[in-house]
Order: C-alpha cells, then structure tokens, then sequence
C-alpha cells in the first residue's frame, strides 16, 4: 500500500529516476517557497487560516519570521516559519498550518478494539515501543481507537494507536485517550509525498537524537560543542553573521545519536544582559542527512523560538518562559556555559548524506534506522484528495519523543544513556 503522490503539478511530478531536488538554497526542495506559497495561499479560506505575519521586525537579529494565524484550530491557532528569505518563512509557517489542520480533521477509517483483540487479526504496530504518558491508562484490554499506516521497512500495513496520530485536542478526547503521549512529533507536509515523509521522518530523528544528548549529561555534552569557526556552508554562515552584528551569542552541538542522522541543537543568548529587554534564552533543533541543511535548521529555528517569545502569541506558551527571562538566571547560566566551555567538534567531521533525489535521502534515512536495530517506520497518509497538499504523520517505535513534552517518562534508549552518564 504504496502512499499517493497527491500534487498533479508537473513541475512536483517525480521522473523515472526519483524526485528531484529542485530547490537547494538552504534546503531541498522539489519546488521553491514561492511556488509553495502560489499553490498552498489559495486554500487559506477553507483552512481557517486568516493571516500570515512578518514579525522578523520584532527582534533585532534580521532572521525572517512568521506566524500563521487559524483561530478555530482544534490545536494550536497560532504557527510559526522561519528560513533564509521572507518567502521562505511564509512557506514555513504556512505548511506547518495546513499540516495541523490535517491531523486535526483526519477522515481515515478507524478501528475500536483492544491490542488483543487486533493483534490476532491485523498487523499491528509494536505498542512497547511507542511514548507512553507517566499516568498512561494502557493495557493490553484497553479499548481505543487504531489508524493504518504503512511500514515502509518492509511495505506493509500496520494499525497504530490513533492517539500518535491526531491532534485534535479539543475535549472530550476519542474513546481510549490516555495511554500514548500526543503531540505533533513526526507531523509534515510537503510538495510531493516523498519530501513530506523525509520532512517527517528526519523531525522524529531529531527529537530522538536531542533527548538522548539531554540525557548523557553536561560532561558528554560538552564533548559535542560545534566550533562554529569551522562551518564552511554560506547560508550557515550568512545566519551566522546575522547573529554576531546583533550582538547574540550562539551555541551549537551536534547531537547526532547511534542512527547517524546529522542532528545539532543551537542556543542563543544576548551577549551583554538588557536590562530594559530582557529575552528568554531560545533554542532550536535541526536534523536533515545533509548536515548544511541540518545546522541551518537549528541556527534558524532558535531565531524563530526567541521571537515567539517575543510576540507573545504562540498558545501553549507559559509564563515561565517570562518569568525565566525576566530573573536572568538562565541566560547568565548559558552565557557562562559559552565562555567556559570548549568547542572541540568540527563541522567537516560531522557525517553527511546528499542523494540525487528525495528518494535516495529516504532510503539512507531507512537504512540508518534499520542499521541501529529499528524495524518499523509507520508512515499514515492524511492527505486530503480535494486539497491535493501531501501531509503525513510518521511514528517510529523505539526512538524517544521530545523529553520536554509533559507526562513524557525515558524509554529503554534514553534509560541506557541515562545509565551510562560518566558524572
């Protein structure tokens, strides 16, 4: 059960050969930001999405950023986008959009039943695998309600708990809620199908890789701290410079895990305290098998997390985010961290992968998962056929959520980590 190349477009269409990567400035693409923005800005009406914000102009970096504003969301009403140029943001923040309304609106056949009871007539996904909540109500007689996917190790269906796949957060919840943590972990949308999936894939590598190097502790930490002197890649480079003639202090480390993804997670933080402006420390993450790409998710996703901050408009925002920022106590912290800690790994000995095609990085994303002992990678299609945007929810058992998310409890690989600290 192969998932449909929905987008009709030719120029979106793949060749014989694969999915070309048509678009390469930052990142890889089968078409640019503006051609996403000209195909997807139409559909804004029936998505409830109202408006697309610049608020780059908020903060003093220079790093485009967007929010998109969809004010019924069953989730959050209130995305964001970030990327090289302001075109590229707005296609960011509006994807991630469309991609919420999607899970938020999922038309897919359901099944009601126990693991029991399904596991004897369906393949069904490995439930010990998958994040489970510290108050988790799961049992192998647990009705709930299940969604297929498919396997794309092997090509095969599987039924996974609808719960991992939702995100309709709007009460009462669906019959069975309350074993698996929700989130939108592995939630992407994309030009084609192919590039949906990587986008997906590669955002549940990074959550692993981040909360496996959370959890190896400071001293193992350290040993990963990028010298950013070393980063050769212009558009890096160019986000780089943005940051220093700001007067922001940037962290970087490679947080790549045994699968062998490239992953980095980047801090930044005002390099002399603003009395009269005090911002919150921001991070972000980034994962992609080229590590150019990778990086540059990171350094922009951090700009992106710190005027989120700033515009005070993201829903699940606490006030702990103002308060930390207000006592300053984080920020010295992290300010200090830079002074005193080393970088010591250099960029060119940072793994990398970059395939011809969507396809080829795809696969090398598959063989690293299978190579570090993982058999199952669940993609669910939720493309809508009468919007014709490729959306997909992947879930891959065995690998850690985000360790941030509330009722989040370490699995078997963040428990030997955790078990191996040298502090």
């Amino acid at each position: 059960m192969p998932l449909r190349n929905t987008l009709r477009e030719p120029e979106a269409a793949p060749s014989s050969a694969g999915t070309s990567k048509r678009f390469r400035l930052g990142t890889h693409r089968v078409v640019s930001p503006q051609q996403t923005l000209e195909r997807v800005r139409r559909l804004m009406p029936a998505l409830g999405i109202t408006r697309i914000a610049n608020v780059t102009g908020l903060d003093t970096i220079g790093i485009p950023v967007v929010m998109v504003a969809r004010p019924n969301a069953r989730s959050l009403a209130v995305s964001q986008g970030k990327g090289l140029t302001l075109d590229a943001a707005k296609a960011s923040g509006l994807m991630e959009s469309v991609e919420g309304y999607h899970a938020e609106h999922i038309s897919l056949p359901l099944k009601l039943g126990t693991y029991n009871e399904l596991r004897f007539r369906e393949a069904v996904v490995d439930v010990a695998g998958l994040p489970r909540l510290s108050v988790s109500l799961f049992h192998d007689n647990w009705r709930m309600l299940w969604v297929e996917g498919v396997n794309l190790m092997q090509g095969t269906t599987l039924w996974l708990p609808f719960d991992l796949v939702h995100t309709d957060y709007t009460l009462p919840l669906p019959t069975g809620s309350g074993a698996f943590l929700m989130s939108s972990n592995g939630l992407a949308s994309g030009n084609h199908v192919v590039e949906a999936t990587l986008h997906g894939l590669c955002e549940v590598v990074e959550r692993d890789s981040t909360t496996l190097w959370h959890a190896r502790g400071p001293r193992a930490q350290a040993k990963t701290r990028l010298d950013l002197g070393s980063v050769d890649d212009e558009s890096c480079r160019e986000v780089l410079e943005k940051y220093a003639r700001a007067g922001v202090a940037v962290g970087a480390w490679e947080t790549t895990s045994d699968v062998g993804v490239p992953a980095f997670t980047c801090s930044i933080v005002d390099r002399e305290p603003e009395a009269f402006r005090p911002v919150a420390v921001a991070s972000g993450m980034g994962c992609h098998p080229s590590r150019e790409v990778a990086l540059l998710r990171a350094l922009t996703e951090a700009a992106q997390s710190r005027l989120t901050r700033i515009s005070g408009a993201r829903d699940d925002l606490h006030r702990k985010a103002y308060e930390s920022a207000k006592d300053g106590v984080a920020a010295e912290r992290l300010r200090a961290r830079l002074r005193e800690e080393s970088p010591v790994r250099r960029f060119q000995d940072v793994p990398t992968y970059d395939g011809e095609t969507l396809e080829d990085d795809l696969a090398w994303v598959l063989g690293k998962l299978g190579e570090a002992g993982l058999s199952q990678v669940v993609a669910v299609d939720l493309t809508k056929p009468e919007l014709g945007v490729p959306v997909v929810r992947v879930v891959v058992p065995g690998l850690e959520p985000t360790h941030e998310a509330p009722g989040y409890v370490p699995g078997v690989r963040a428990q030997r980590v955790m078990r191996g600290r040298d502090e």
